[in-house]
């Protein structure tokens, strides 16, 4: 199960490597490996007994298993060596060591329960439960650096070649994997794995934003000093003031930034709407924020 999590600039401009702590990588690797663990339960105790795929790399390697009789994990390995290379060389040792961690449990896990009875021969509760358990493996491990498919890599590497972004590659590549399921299977069962693709798409986003999202926020206002002091005392939240100048009248203006979570948007807007309506107001979705003071203050 790809996404596309990875930034170009990864390949375009790669980090000099440095050492992490002994405890963060402890932290990396054992999460690393419980997210491979869960994408291989839903894989193969839910998924692949209902012959419901997966896309990517995984997708293939189910058709392959499937065609010519060896065990699942065999294929997942084999497929994804070439793009631990290329995560090497291209992104860097600590994400290609992340990748080759998470392909090694993922494929162990799989050749594991290859025998093991699966828990329900349904159709829909297996497209739900195990697009949904599917999603929670993959997005722990790209919440902690890794991968569990090279296609996002190979992506990454076609789409500064053809006039197509990464996300529109990946895509191209899995309806050609789900129409193969179609012969391969039937046309059902890649309409199932349709579902289960979009399930497990939604709950890795969930899995790496958290469910308490961030958004942050821009207001230019002519009153941006109350608001921003009402922002602090109802809010909680800090704000900063930036500098800004109108390209068209050349007035200068005082532009409020703030951090909020989702379920704070609401109680803002009203904010702006109750002390200044012709304000500008832009909210967008933030996927992490550290540092800072970010942190709520206690409102009394």
């Amino acid at each position: 199960m790809e996404t596309p999590s990875l930034d170009n600039q990864l390949i375009e401009n790669k980090p000099q490597h440095k050492v992490l702590p002994k405890k963060i990588l402890a932290q990396r690797a054992f999460f690393i490996i419980v997210g491979s663990i869960l994408m291989g339960v839903g894989i193969e105790e839910f998924l692949v007994p209902n012959q419901i795929l997966d896309g990517g790399i995984v997708g293939i390697s189910i058709i392959l298993s499937h065609l010519l009789h060896f065990k699942l994990g065999y294929f997942i390995f084999l497929l994804n060596i070439p793009f631990f290379y290329i995560g090497y060389k291209q992104i860097g040792k600590t994400f290609a060591f992340s990748t080759l961690l998470g392909i090694s449990v993922l494929s162990i896990t799989t050749i594991m329960l290859h025998d093991v009875p699966v828990f329900t021969n349904d159709l829909l509760l297996a497209t739900v439960f195990g697009g949904i358990i599917l999603g929670f493996g993959v997005g722990i491990v790209l919440r902690f650096g890794g991968s569990l498919d090279g296609t996002e890599i190979l992506a990454l590497l076609f789409s500064k070649k053809l006039p197509f972004s990464v996300g529109e590659i990946i895509m191209f590549f899995n309806v050609f994997i789900f129409i193969c399921a179609g012969f391969v299977f039937s046309w059902n069962r890649a309409m199932y794995s349709l579902i289960a693709y979009f399930i497990a798409f939604k709950v890795i986003d969930i899995v790496i934003a958290g469910l308490d999202e961030s958004k942050s926020v821009w207001i230019i206002s002519d009153n941006s000093d109350i608001i921003g002091e009402t922002i602090i005392a109802r809010l909680g939240r800090g704000v900063t003031y930036l500098k800004g100048e109108g390209a068209y009248t050349g007035d200068n203006k005082k532009v409020i930034f703030c951090v909020i979570n989702r379920l704070e948007e609401a109680k803002l807007k009203t904010i702006v709407e109750e002390l200044d309506p012709a304000a500008f107001l832009a909210v967008a979705n933030i996927a992490e924020v550290r540092g800072g003071r970010f942190k709520k203050k206690d409102i009394h």
